[in-house]
């Protein structure tokens, strides 16, 4: 019953609505859910198990306390274990800033810190992605999470990023995949009603559904790109900890 209630909600409400909104709910919930089996890096709240969470929903997804997913617990270890970024000077920029990582870099004196979105209200400067008001070489990193999808020319939002970055600077792109995988990405323009598009792409804001042509189309906007997966740096047991999908990916891009 309670997928079936989660599924319902997050297909009539947007996230950022249910951030603000859904505070009070999930701390009566962490009490159902008190135990050690699992840890959230981001906050560092223990967990029986973490709240099922999805339009189609998975189990063992959502921190009830800082409201981290799998993706978001993954590329926090990303940052803070491989890329060691706590501990540097940095400017940042941060594209549809997720409120569970975002305390985290606020908070944090090293960091220059810009959370940018066309809508979100966590965010400090309303932007369009294809046209970053920002100059050349500024930014040491640029976090763009689950947002090429809903945009309607990734590969122009991508060159933009590339011009952001400084020479020595990363971005870390997420995206979503949805079973079964196509090949070549589906991109169809005479696709446009909500129900087709969450037929199609999965979900009703979304303008395309990639495949496994992700690299080489992300490469066509002049960046590098290194695909990394959770047991490039993760063992097993910190997979199942923190929550993390084995299948997830976390795509780096460089100039």
């Amino acid at each position: 019953m309670i997928k079936i209630l989660v599924g319902f909600i997050l297909r009539k409400l947007p996230r950022t609505l249910l951030q603000r909104i859904s505070k009070p709910f999930f701390y009566i919930i962490s009490i159902f859910y008190r135990g050690n089996k699992v840890s959230c890096p981001i906050c560092g709240s223990q967990f029986s198990t973490f709240f099922p969470y999805g339009r189609e929903t998975r189990e063992n997804a959502l921190c009830t306390n800082c409201l981290s997913l799998e993706r978001h617990r993954f590329l926090y270890l990303y940052m803070r274990d491989v890329k060691r970024i706590f501990n540097k000077k940095m400017n940042i920029l941060h594209i549809a800033p997720e409120a569970c990582l975002t305390k985290k870099f606020k908070n944090n004196p090293n960091f220059q810190y810009v959370t940018a979105d066309l809508y979100s209200p966590l965010a400090d400067v309303k932007m369009d992605i294809h046209n970053i008001p920002f100059g050349d070489n500024h930014f040491d990193l640029v976090l763009c999470n689950h947002v090429l999808e809903h945009v309607e020319d990734d590969i122009l939002a991508l060159k933009e990023i590339r011009r952001v970055l400084k020479k020595n600077g990363f971005g870390i792109v997420m995206i979503p995949f949805y079973n079964p995988v196509p090949e070549t990405t589906l991109q169809d323009k005479s696709i446009v009603s909500s129900k087709d598009r969450e037929k199609y792409y999965g979900q009703s804001d979304h303008l395309r559904k990639y495949g496994n042509d992700f690299k080489n189309r992300f490469e066509s906007s002049g960046l590098h790109i290194d695909v990394i997966k959770p047991e490039k740096f993760l063992k097993s047991s910190e997979i199942i900890k923190y929550g993390i999908i084995k299948s997830d990916m976390i795509i780096s891009v460089s100039k």
